[in-house]
């Protein structure tokens, strides 16, 4: 007991920080080196590198940010984000209506011009706040989803949001939401078989997408994607050109890897597009080899046992659930990305958490990490009481308010 109640602490988790820093920090040196240009000479120190590239210099900036996001959110009163769940939630689904309405921009209406070139993804924002609102609603039931009413206003909370960002063409932000959801239900203890059914209709409903798709003749961006995953030699060489060279960059660099700043490496002649953003992992992969790869994937998955175990002692269930939503929202980004640049899952547009290019996507994975240490920082044995069956089974919630 004495033992549970010292994993229980309110703390600042000093671990976490330096797990998703050192990410960080390296993801500087990934965009940098996916950035280097034909122009440039090898000789160059680091620094100079960075100067001479400026996405680099950009994602320094993001990075200056990191601190003061992670401040600011933990130094909020904890029961704020229980109390404005739903300002949140409403404020960044409406945020992103207008983004799908205004934005005059072809294909995926994404993005937000703010200034100086900078632009936000408010899809990116609406992740958190779908993680707020969820933790707050999933945390009122001992078993969510039991009644018809419960179901119906729970799809209705993840569902909208979710159209208005598949209508703006991100397909990638939906497939978090939806994957991020499934991962709180469970946690929050709904009944297993409805976890099943529904997990059995959402796929149903893809395929039949799919093939009303295929039927149909459809030249949608998406379908090409799917179609260049599933057999990238029968399809068009654009539709699979990015993934072909993705493999063929990881493949290249061996055990160790070829060096950083390699004159007519892949990274530096573009054989990969959007190589700094979606594909850095094929940088790294080039650059630092299968070594350089199989520890990025440790330190992911430190970072994802890491938010278990502070989410196996969280004894409030709203935090618990804000603490598996991110970690959920991470494990999908790692998983789908490093997936894609491998060839092991279609293209989609998802970034790799705290390594690539891309302000907003920095920004909110740094929040989701600050809304845990926020958590661990005022957590309480006291919020709750535990019950026999959570005794059973702590990670799948019985509660009872005291």
């Amino acid at each position: 007991m004495i033992a549970e109640n010292r994993r229980a602490r309110a703390h600042i988790d000093k671990t976490l920080i330096v797990l998703v820093f050192g990410l960080a920090l390296f993801g500087v040196l990934a965009v940098c080196i996916a950035t280097y240009s034909t122009n440039s000479s090898s000789d160059a120190s680091l620094l100079h590198h960075i100067v001479e590239s400026s996405s680099a210099i950009r994602q320094c900036i993001f990075l200056f940010m990191a601190p003061f996001i992670l401040l600011v959110i933990t130094s909020i009163p904890y029961d704020f984000f229980r109390r404005h769940a739903e300002l949140i939630y409403f404020g960044s689904t409406l945020l992103v209506t207008l983004v799908w309405i205004f934005n005059r921009a072809a294909g995926v209406k994404a993005w937000l011009d703010i200034i100086w070139g900078f632009t936000i993804q408010p899809s990116e924002f609406a992740k958190l706040a779908m993680i707020l609102m969820l933790a707050k609603t999933l945390s009122r039931y001992d078993r969510p989803m039991s009644t018809f009413r419960e179901f119906v206003k729970i799809m209705a909370l993840v569902l909208v949001p979710c159209a208005i960002i598949l209508l703006s063409g991100e397909t990638g932000s939906m497939m978090v939401i939806v994957f991020l959801f499934a991962v709180m239900l469970y946690f929050s203890n709904v009944d297993m078989k409805l976890l099943l059914t529904m997990a059995a209709v959402a796929i149903l409903g893809v395929l039949a997408l799919y093939g009303f798709m295929v039927a149909t003749g459809s030249d949608d961006y998406r379908l090409a994607r799917i179609m260049a995953f599933i057999n990238p030699d029968l399809s068009p060489e654009k539709d699979a050109y990015q993934q072909l060279n993705s493999k063929m960059a990881i493949g290249s660099g061996g055990l160790w890897g070829i060096g950083m700043f390699v004159d007519g490496s892949m990274s530096q002649l573009n054989y990969v597009p959007a190589d700094q953003t979606d594909f850095i992992y094929a940088t790294i992969g080039e650059a630092f080899g299968f070594v350089g790869c199989f520890t990025i994937l440790i330190v992911y998955l430190l970072i994802i046992l890491r938010m278990l175990y502070l989410a196996r002692y969280t004894r409030d269930k709203f935090g618990m659930l804000i603490i598996t939503g991110v970690m959920g929202m991470l494990l999908f980004h790692v998983f789908e990305n490093i997936g894609m640049t491998l060839g092991l899952m279609p293209i989609t547009g998802i970034p790799l958490p705290f390594l690539s290019y891309g302000g907003s996507n920095m920004v909110t994975n740094m929040g989701g990490v600050a809304l845990v240490l926020n958590v661990t920082k005022n957590r309480s044995l006291s919020a709750t009481v535990l019950t026999p069956q959570t005794r059973a089974n702590p990670y799948r919630f019985h509660t009872r308010r005291i």
